[in-house]
């Protein structure tokens, strides 16, 4: 069987590598349609430098960077001439060597160079301003418009069919599912389309009315004239000034990012062979070509040949933007793809078409992980822009992201008056931290990089929590009002969701093959509602497009805020405020209550992610302020403190709870990830995990790493961080890790790797804290 018709909108490298990635698991009716000649479609594939660097902190981004390079290698698309990112600023040597432990994480060797070996390498260089390097001998070049050609041939001889200057001008549909594609002269019937439009993106979206948040920018490239370059140079990042290198014969090609962003509006391109190319702007290149100059003085007796300036793709986080959209089944988007991730990208959604899933994590770059107010233009063009900016900067886990004060809890006022500092996620500012809130008297070292956007007043919220009580703000969880019987969610979930009402249940989402998709708590307010806690619009996407008729997802994330209320004095707190009985033996652990606290109607659930008695409080966002008015003035004589995300992260792992996304994804199972107990007993495998989400405590050295170090056994790379943070109630750093089962026993001693150096650590018997559960309980 041929499989369904498929029309794939855009010849470039991604729709070309698309179409070989279908017809060879077997989807042979494949159309490509492209609105450019074959196969140098004017697109951004025909002016792409073709620089693949595998080097990611992402593990996703990384595999697919991987698997192009693979794939191309096999097709002779491919010259692994290396790579090499050199360092002119102690910051930026510093950033090599967690860039190495990234490498080591998701198995791409590399190494980090002296200066001398940097020289060896790209004899150009100026050594006296190199610090140092880091080598990735299995990157280098790929012809993209080649790469596109050979893998369009590969799908012509399975069966598929490509057709040059041929603009989509419809995208046909019928009860919100796709049903073909219409041309100035000829429809063409699909069951499935996807768009590998690259920038022209967002006008394929618009045909299809589904917004597609990216931006197209230019920047800048030049060839110089004869410069003493050779064809086995390796590529070459100088990232501290924003430029790039590669060979073109002796002579040399520089890439720039240096000048001011260059938003691209897509009515005023031009109407030629090469639209993607636009007229070189001299002046915004002066400081690039200084920086160049400075760095390989080679250049200064060279002119430049060739000059453009070409459009790309640019997204608000930096990632792609993959899969089907809710709102027209069958519309799927390829889109933002760089030619380094262009066959792992195809790849990806060729799995995910034809298997049902792809067989990567995929969730970074899902096209619905946004919030409707992502999809915003304005924010689309200002967080693209800021991604431009950023390309080659050393960013922090923590960095502030372009759009603040998006989202705010109805607490905001509240919490700025206390001096919170805020971070963001999601669009949601959440503090971190609160000023009011005295540090410590004895200071404890931090490395610089772990201290940036934290403070020791962590420490202070953390203690305080685990002594007294303290209010955090939950409002950014994701909220889901569902209606309907309960067997809808007892079909999506690996535990049993149809217990009495006033029950909570932590369960997960799995996928087809047993996957982590997200873990989720299930409050079952009557029959047939229930509020539902997710990880964020993917949750909502998924039930979405498994609720049947009669069933009501809804999000009232916006329309509703909450409080957690933990610390042993909890109860001491709550208890004079509501008319809800809130003693041990009438509201129990996992148990949901509705009722007034004070004049405000509030949803308790007796839950805790610090492991602490206490509860989630939940109202409509008009009572917002009134609830934390309620609880803050009745606090002094308990010692009520609010507390902010770094406490709440560093209680949580010493309970051992897990963070979707950043401790487990689709791609593990919930017995390797540590939250079996959550999966009906009937489906538990009879054989144990081959690898586990383990738990780390470190030797107290000041370092404190952030999650996707390597972890090393051996002298080997076994496995990688995913999660960290100081445990201030058991005295000390702590790390979650992926590691062989073999090496998940206690008491065995790993190494984790931190920029250019290695940190002992001790697998732990976990939780950490409190394991009979008492505190929780009581």
């Amino acid at each position: 069987m041929p499989g369904p018709k498929v029309v794939i909108i855009g010849a470039g490298v991604v729709g070309c590598a698309l179409a070989d990635e279908l017809t060879g698991r077997g989807w042979t009716d494949v159309t490509v349609l492209e609105q450019g000649p074959l196969f140098v479609t004017g697109g951004s594939s025909s002016h792409a430098p073709g620089l693949v660097f595998q080097t990611n902190p992402s593990r996703t981004m990384a595999r697919m960077a991987r698997y192009t390079v693979e794939k191309y290698t096999e097709l002779a698309c491919f010259s692994a001439v290396g790579s090499l990112e050199v360092a002119t600023t102690s910051a930026r040597l510093a950033e090599l060597h967690r860039r190495f432990g990234f490498g080591q994480s998701w198995g791409i060797p590399s190494s980090v160079l002296d200066a001398d070996e940097c020289v060896s390498l790209f004899p150009l260089l100026d050594k006296s301003i190199v610090l140092g390097g880091l080598h990735v001998a299995s990157d280098g070049l790929v012809s993209a418009v080649k790469a596109a050609e050979v893998q369009a041939g590969r799908a012509i001889t399975n069966g598929a069919q490509f057709i040059g200057n041929m603009r989509v001008t419809e995208i046909l549909s019928d009860r919100g599912r796709v049903t073909g594609v219409r041309t100035p002269d000829e429809t063409y019937p699909a069951d499935i389309v996807v768009s590998c439009a690259g920038f022209w993106g967002p006008e394929i979206g618009k045909l299809a009315g589904v917004p597609i948040p990216l931006l197209p920018m230019a920047h800048q490239y030049v060839r110089t004239t004869s410069a003493g370059a050779t064809d086995d140079l390796p590529i070459l990042r100088h990232q501290d000034r924003d430029l790039y290198f590669r060979a073109h014969g002796d002579c040399l090609g520089i890439g720039s990012y240096l000048h001011e962003p260059m938003p691209v509006d897509l009515a005023e391109l031009p109407g030629d062979a090469h639209p993607s190319m636009l007229p070189f702007t001299p002046d915004a290149f002066k400081q690039s070509w200084s920086a160049a100059t400075e760095l390989l003085p080679a250049l200064r007796g060279t002119a430049l040949d060739d000059a453009f300036n070409g459009v790309f793709s640019f997204t608000v986080d930096g990632f792609p933007l993959l899969g089907e959209a809710r709102d027209l089944r069958g519309f799927w988007v390829a889109e933002a793809i760089w030619v380094t991730h262009s066959a792992g990208a195809a790849k990806a959604v060729a799995e995910w078409l034809v298997d049902g899933r792809p067989g990567i994590d995929l969730h970074e770059c899902d096209l619905n992980r946004f919030d409707p107010a992502q999809l915003a233009p304005g924010y689309v063009r200002k967080r693209a822009i800021r991604s431009f900016v950023e390309v080659y900067d050393i960013i922090h886990p923590l960095d502030p992201p372009a759009v603040r004060n998006l989202r705010v809890s109805p607490f905001h006022s509240r919490q700025v008056a206390l001096g919170a500092t805020f971070g963001e996620a999601m669009g949601w500012e959440r503090p971190l931290w609160y000023a009011t809130n005295p540090p410590p008297e004895e200071l404890r070292p931090r490395d610089e990089w772990s201290a940036r956007h934290w403070s020791p007043i962590a420490e202070t919220e953390a203690r305080l929590t685990r002594r007294r009580v303290a209010l955090y703000d939950m409002t950014p969880l994701t909220r889901l009002e569902v209606i309907g019987p309960v067997s809808f969610l007892n079909g999506l979930t690996s535990g049993d969701v149809d217990r009495p009402v006033g029950t909570v249940v932590y369960t997960l989402l799995l996928d087809e093959a047993g996957g982590v998709r997200s873990d989720i708590t299930v409050a079952r307010l009557a029959e047939d509602r229930f509020q539902v806690g997710v990880n964020g619009p993917l949750d909502l996407d998924w039930l979405l497009r498994h609720a049947p008729a009669g069933v009501s997802v809804r999000d009232v994330t916006g329309g509703t805020c909450g409080v957690g209320v933990w610390g042993p004095r909890a109860r001491e707190l709550v208890a004079p405020l509501t008319d809800v009985d809130v003693s041990a033996e009438a509201f129990k652990y996992f148990q949901v209550r509705q009722g007034y606290l004070g004049m405000v109607p509030v949803t308790m659930l007796r839950l805790s992610y610090v492991g602490e008695l206490g509860w989630e409080i939940y109202t409509e966002a008009e009572y917002g302020p009134r609830l934390w008015d309620t609880l803050w003035e009745a606090g002094p004589e308990l010692g009520l403190i609010a507390a902010g995300r770094l406490a709440f992260n560093s209680l949580r792992l010493e309970k051992g709870y897990r963070a979707w996304g950043v401790d487990m994804t689709a791609e593990d199972d919930p017995f390797q990830a540590g939250v079996g107990f959550a999966v009906r007993p009937e489906a538990r495998p009879a054989a144990p995990p081959d690898r586990r989400l383990t738990c780390l405590t470190m030797v107290d050295t000041g370092d404190m790493p952030m999650g996707r170090e390597p972890v090393y056994a051996g002298g080997f790379a076994v496995g990688h961080v995913t999660s960290a943070a100081y445990g201030y109630t058991v005295g000390g750093p702590i790390a979650y890790a992926w590691l062989p089962a073999a090496l998940s026993v206690p008491g065995t001693q790993v190494e984790i790797g931190y920029f250019d150096r290695r940190l002992l650590a001790t697998v732990a018997t976990e939780p950490l804290f409190d394991p009979k559960h008492e505190r929780l309980r009581r």
